[in-house]
């Protein structure tokens, strides 16, 4: 079996810094830059590009709300033809970095509440999609696995790779459990390293409150924003890895 592992990163900004980066790409082989909405700036997008391009690690934009104060996690109102236009800013501006770095934006990944919101809402879905078709027809779109953009993306004819979450809880619809809900967030290293081989084994992913639901997954996302991210990252590979799967870029 063969699988990504992928993490949000390069969520600093000027001086302050956001996680160890450099330590938890030496565990991933994808990672999801932001790129100046909800964190990111230049600078931080270079060195980020930069690590990840020393490591082999493949690169892609992750957008998000204008929201510093929330780091992306709330939903801001907008039209959709805002969200549109919002993305595509956002993700030209990683690939203008990339360009300096020597690196190449492969895909897209819409972070927190943006992600959350466009995985339910197909007009919201439409907007991101219409906006990295525009920019790039050949970027692909990393989606939550059984969403509405994973289906939009796929309709318009973008490459589509799905994605479940090593660290967050599910609920019955297959959406993430908001993040203010008891047990949204798997903080147990061993813990969540044991449902992903649970998952892989049987392709279902449990669910609090109901049967085990069936999802499709080329990525696995461990967040690179908490405490004990780089111990979560280190810990789910070696599993993995133990267990006979092979760590690889979904987009090769």
């Amino acid at each position: 079996m063969r699988i990504d592992l992928n993490s949000d990163l390069g969520e600093g900004y000027g001086p302050w810094v956001m996680g160890n980066d450099a330590r938890i790409l030496d565990s991933v082989t994808s990672a999801n830059i932001a790129c100046g909405g909800h964190a990111g700036d230049p600078e931080t997008m270079y060195r980020t590009l930069r690590l990840a391009a020393e490591r082999g690690v493949t690169v892609g934009a992750h957008p998000g709300y204008a929201d510093r104060e929330g780091f992306g996690r709330r939903v801001i109102p907008m039209q959709p033809a805002e969200i549109g236009r919002m993305v595509a800013a956002q993700i030209g501006a990683l690939i203008a970095m990339a360009g300096l770095a020597g690196s190449r934006v492969r895909y897209v990944k819409p972070h927190g509440a943006l992600g959350n919101l466009a995985a339910a809402d197909a007009a919201v879905a439409q907007a991101i999609v219409s906006a990295v078709h525009t920019v790039d027809p050949s970027l692909a779109i990393l989606a939550i696995s059984g969403t509405r953009l994973e289906a939009v993306a796929r309709e318009a004819g973008l490459a589509v790779f799905s994605e479940i979450f090593a660290d967050r809880a599910y609920l019955p619809d297959g959406q993430l459990m908001p993040r203010n809900r008891p047990g949204a967030v798997l903080h147990d290293a061993k813990e969540a390293a044991d449902r992903l081989i649970g998952y892989l084994a049987s392709g279902r992913m449990p669910v609090q409150g109901a049967e085990p639901i069936d999802l499709k997954a080329h990525s696995i996302c461990v967040h690179g924003d908490s405490p004990e991210a780089v111990e979560m990252a280190r810990t789910v590979r070696m599993r993995l890895e133990a267990e006979g799967v092979v760590l690889a870029p979904f987009l090769g």
